[in-house]
């Protein structure tokens, strides 16, 4: 007994000292905004205000589109027109239905489902040009595909199959997108989920895919996004680590890419697979004389410009059996190219370690490349490959070097709460002038985060958390559990100002700012850094954009600097009815007692 309180000292105070020296401190949010304020924005709930017969929306996917946003979920696809701004409930101005038939349903029946899981659930919305968009549902455990005018939402077209294209199950991952006129998609491709799959159909050329029931190329993933650049397509996902296998199970972040001209191997080699497929680990973790890792990619943005540089921006988590923690880290597609072009990693033998593979044992061309491109150009298609680069990127698929974070840290931290962060979207130009860069980050909780990045390594600040938003209405989502606060996935519509936060069973409309809470407290104002912002020459706070640069404003977001200002005290908003206290430079932002609860 004596000897098992010991071992549990030990590692208690282990696991304190760990704490202690690696685990990074969390930053109090300038401001927090909580539910009683947060209730009142405008909810799309995929039915009206009093009708709990139909059933809820079971969100998939939501995509926006010119001044469109389409949202998918059980059985439907509904289009909201962003530019009528809502007041108390977003209203759908067009809606898709596609249920599945009864005879698909009763076969999902039999297959062990549950009634509730034989449904179409939406897992696929793809524009495939400026008329048509791509869609395609689970359909009952039979995943089915259609076209659909995108500006009616009307059927154009013959179903197809959804095999490869769609999970059978809503609560799988997938990704999709169309590059030069054909489908790549990833998924899994089998009932039982054991065939995860990235796969390229339609348009020309033959069907290609990974190899199946291959570990070394993919193992148990979660697909997350896809985005063409340049002459490949790359996919971001999750997946169980192959190279970690010796030391227990473990989930690391990925990169993989393909060549668009892949047409597959040989005969002898990769006939119809990949013969450019290539991944690397995405390296989101704070240095230190340990490093900290947040090794489980949650979600990830496009390609965006930051200081002029292109770059995917991610949300990561910590293992889910470890402490909870979250990070968002920046890559550049430079560095990510960098690591493609490095050395390969290999194991030799099933219970050898995993090392670099010496540049001399690389065959030329090297694997990987595209034909017709750099060390390929000589080669007019990948099915002209010699057998050795064909086979030793069937068994090399995997790069030895991590994709490095820029300026080689986080670029923001949250490791003091319970919650993980969950989706991102990032506003790359915020601010009169252009030229901040806002994050806002959604969690398990029900809480949106909004943080003010530090993009550069010369900045003087490091990211700030400006606000902290109970986004989450627990009175017109109607949460079954604890997993329906969970925001899981951000969209945002800069042109009017506003974030769209979508749940299982709604999508909430939050303003970027809330500019006007700080009334006429100067203090606040200029405390909250926020870029959105100012002090107006009216005598109060507001929104500031690019179309003041002549000025009528104040603003500090670099610093925040109010030593000259008053304190204002007590002081009782009545444009947003809510209460604004200000003490030592920091805000509180309550509801007036009529709204307690």
């Amino acid at each position: 007994m004596r000897v098992s309180l010991l071992c549990a000292y030990m590692l208690l105070l282990m696991a304190s000292r760990l704490r202690a020296v690696s685990f990074p401190e969390d930053d109090e949010p300038l401001n927090t905004v909580d539910y009683h304020y947060s209730r009142q924005y405008p909810v799309f709930r995929g039915r009206p205000s009093g009708n709990e017969s139909q059933h809820r929306l079971d969100f998939q996917l939501m995509l926006k589109i010119r001044d469109t946003l389409y949202i998918a979920g059980r059985d439907q696809v509904y289009t909201v027109n962003l530019n009528e701004i809502p007041k108390t409930e977003v209203i759908p101005s067009k809606k898709l239905t596609w249920r599945s038939r009864q005879q698909d349903r009763e076969n999902c029946a039999m297959k062990g489902k549950h009634k509730d899981e034989c449904h179409n659930f939406i897992k696929v919305f793809v524009p495939r040009n400026d008329e048509m968009v791509f869609v395609c549902g689970t359909n009952a455990f039979n995943p089915m595909c259609r076209y659909y005018r995108l500006n009616t939402l009307e059927y154009d077209g013959e179903e197809i199959s959804g095999l490869a294209r769609c999970p059978f199950d809503a609560r799988q991952t997938n990704v999709a997108l169309f590059a030069d006129g054909k489908l790549y998609s990833a998924t899994v491709a089998d009932f039982l989920a054991s065939d995860a799959v990235i796969y390229r159909s339609m348009g020309d050329g033959s069907a290609l895919r990974t190899i199946k029931y291959d570990s070394k190329w993919i193992k148990e993933p979660h697909f997350l996004h896809a985005i063409e650049y340049g002459n490949y397509v790359y996919f971001f996902f999750r997946e169980i680590a192959v190279e970690h296998n010796n030391l227990g199970k473990a989930v690391y972040s990925r990169v993989a890419r393909i060549c668009k001209n892949d047409m597959g191997g040989s005969q002898r080699v990769l006939e119809k697979h990949w013969t450019s497929f290539l991944k690397a680990r995405l390296n989101c973790s704070v240095p230190g004389d340990s490093f900290f890792y947040f090794d489980v990619l949650q979600s990830i943005t496009d390609i965006i410009q930051i200081n002029g540089i292109p770059t995917v921006v991610g949300v990561f988590t910590t293992q889910l059996n470890s402490i909870p923690g979250s990070a968002v880290c920046a890559f550049s597609m430079d560095d990510i190219e960098k690591v493609f072009k490095g050395r390969f990693k290999e194991q030799k033998t099933p219970d050898s370690v995993w090392t670099a593979v010496p540049e001399d044992k690389v065959p030329k061309p090297r694997p990987g490349c595209c034909a017709k491109h750099d060390l390929a150009e000589a080669y007019k298609t990948s099915i002209d490959f010699p057998d050795e680069t064909l086979s030793f990127i069937k068994s090399h698929p995997l790069m030895d070097s991590a994709v490095p974070p820029i300026a080689d840290e986080p670029w923001f931290t949250k490791t003091r709460v319970r919650y993980r962060l969950t989706a991102i979207a990032v506003d790359r130009s915020a601010g009169p002038y252009q030229n901040y860069t806002v994050i806002f980050v959604g969690s398990e909780a029900g809480v949106v985060l909004k943080v003010l990045a530090k993009t550069s390594p010369f900045s003087l600040n490091d990211s700030i958390l400006l606000e902290e938003i109970e986004a989450y209405n627990h009175a017109k989502c109607s949460a079954e559990n604890e997993e329906d606060k969970k925001v899981i996935s951000l969209q945002l519509d800069k042109d009017h100002h506003a974030l769209y936060v979508a749940f299982s069973s709604c999508v909430i409309r939050i303003p970027l700012s809330r500019c006007e809470r700080y009334g006429s407290c100067k203090k606040s104002c200029i405390a909250s850094r926020d870029p959105y912002c100012g002090w107006l020459s009216q005598g109060a706070c507001g929104k500031v954009t690019p179309a003041m640069l002549a000025g009528g404003y104040e603003q500090d977001t670099e610093y925040g600097n109010t030593a000259h200002l008053g304190d204002c005290h007590d002081m009782e908003v009545s444009s947003s009815s809510v209460t604004t206290m200000v003490y030592d430079g920091k805000s509180s932002l309550e509801s007036p007692t009529r709204w307690s609860t």
